[in-house]
């Protein structure tokens, strides 16, 4: 990258946040941001929130409470965990309900190419292709696409078609678009956010592991399709699942740690090291051991960092290990191992360290 560097990455859906999944995407695509900045970017950060879903909306309904108070509670909490870890604020942070015009164009462009189809009053995206260029079986990508779209819409000409825009139910939110009454798809959201505000292509694109099929590629599907530019992505950040006890950390299994219960009992610094003490792409374990080992580290790097020493070669190692794959562990060992100013640069640039 030359210059400007655009990220985009896929934010919270406005419902009992924040917990330690999401989390650990939101502090690796801050650490990329910080990394590419120190190497001399101008970094553009876009941090969407899908306040209009399906499990938003069913989350409303059922708390009886209206989606856009629950969008707008949820934000405001999830964006004071973010301050608390050290987030830098994004550049642009979309919400999908203001995002409406564009979807619908997003819809029209993309039955203009003939990569869309209406079916009562929803507009399909043909997505049969988009299994395969990921090298999915159609078994495993059916089964990977059920944490997609709950709503069963009538009209779908083949299973892995999906919603651009779609029918609302009579107790949704709902907008006029020429095909009806009804509301943006869940993966055309992004995608019409996304090209809004960074134009057709990014240079990295960040979220959870989880959301690679069908989520990413459908993204990146439609906006291939609407635009003609490919790639859609320069590179993907498909940040590693937080599991317990090897099962992802999810509402459905009941497993949900909150980044606001962490916080009261341990220093935020120590939090952010525990998420990215490791490679970004692994899927691991949390347990309370592992904090308190993310705990010693934190403290030892910051009676290393109050020394006045310097060494430069220490430093440039450390420097090369972030821009090699973001390799953050490496990195700290580095920093750990040559204390002074390295630990103290090597802290204060992953945000660990207060700077």
């Amino acid at each position: 990258m030359v210059g400007r560097a655009r990220l985009y990455v896929c934010g919270i859906t406005p419902y009992d946040t924040t917990h330690l999944g999401h989390t650990a995407t939101f502090v690796w695509t801050d650490a990329l941001a910080r990394v590419l900045h120190a190497g001399g970017l101008e970094v553009t950060v876009v941090r969407n929130v899908t306040d209009v879903d399906d499990d938003m909306l069913d989350q409303a309904r059922s708390q009886g409470v209206p989606w856009r108070s629950l969008a707008t509670r949820q934000t405001y909490r999830f964006e004071e965990d973010m301050r608390l870890l050290g987030v830098t604020h994004p550049t642009f942070e979309p919400r999908s309900h203001d995002y409406v015009d564009e979807v619908i164009d997003l819809a029209a462009g993309l039955l203009d190419v003939g990569a869309a189809y209406v079916a009562e009053g929803t507009v399909w995206f043909r997505g049969a292709p988009v299994p395969a260029g990921l090298g999915l079986s159609s078994e495993e990508a059916l089964d990977r696409a059920r944490t997609g779209s709950h709503r069963e819409l009538p009209g779908r000409a083949d299973p892995f078609d999906v919603p651009v825009w779609q029918r609302s139910e009579e107790w949704e939110p709902s907008w006029p678009s020429p095909w009806g009454q009804g509301r943006p798809g869940w993966h055309a959201e992004c995608t019409a956010m996304s090209l809004a505000t960074l134009g057709p292509g990014l240079d990295v694109h960040a979220g959870g592991a989880d959301l690679a099929f069908p989520h990413h590629a459908y993204e990146a599907a439609l906006a291939e399709a609407a635009t003609g530019v490919r790639p859609f992505a320069r590179a993907w950040l498909h940040v590693g699942t937080v599991r317990i006890d090897g099962q992802k950390m999810a509402k459905s299994a009941g497993n949900l740690v909150f980044v606001h219960d962490l916080l009261e009992r341990w220093p935020p610094g120590a939090l952010r090291l525990l998420l990215l003490d490791r490679p970004w792409h692994e899927p691991w374990d949390y347990h309370e051991e592992a904090l308190r080992r993310a705990e010693a580290r934190w403290e030892r790097l910051r009676g290393l960092a109050a020394h006045p020493t310097e060494n430069e070669a220490a430093e440039a190692a450390a420097l090369e290990a972030l821009w090699d794959d973001l390799g953050t562990e490496r990195a700290l060992d580095i920093a750990e191992d040559a204390g002074g100013a390295v630990a103290r640069r090597i802290g204060e640039l992953l945000g660990v360290l207060a700077d």
